[in-house]
């Protein structure tokens, strides 16, 4: 059975406190199998209007799927190296993530995330990104 949910989703890019992106939103969240899922529709606000984003929280993986008007697949699992494509209204670019540490907390109430992973965009240098993602169902 579905829940409503409040998620709350933070991200920040290195270790400047100024450069953390907060939203903080209504969603569902419910459980399917080994699986926890949590949805909800991107805003103005995040830039990506007409998007759905669907989290699928496993016990040691959390997969982030964006579609719409923008489209993507991020893969997080610890100690490994993955590479999306990431597609806007612009245009696709190559992502690649190197998950470094993944802390997943989920149960029938609530999930609590904490991911510290290095991204780099289109062979770009890579950044130390942090993202946290608590849901109260």
């Amino acid at each position: 059975m579905d829940k409503r949910a409040i998620i709350s989703v933070s991200s920040n890019h290195g270790s400047e406190e100024d450069d953390i992106v907060e939203v903080v939103t209504a969603g569902e969240f419910f459980k399917k199998e080994d699986c926890y899922y949590a949805i909800y529709e991107e805003t103005e606000i995040s830039g990506m209007e007409g998007t759905t984003t669907t989290f699928k929280i496993y016990k040691d993986k959390f997969l982030l799927i964006r579609e719409g008007t923008t489209s993507a697949v991020m893969n997080f699992e610890k100690d490994k190296e993955e590479i999306s494509l990431y597609n806007t209204p612009y245009g696709s670019i190559e992502i690649k993530i190197d998950t470094i540490k993944l802390d997943i907390h989920v149960d029938d109430i609530g999930v609590d995330i904490l991911i510290d992973y290095k991204m780099s965009l289109a062979g770009q240098k890579a950044l130390s990104t942090f993202l946290k993602v608590n849901i109260k169902a």
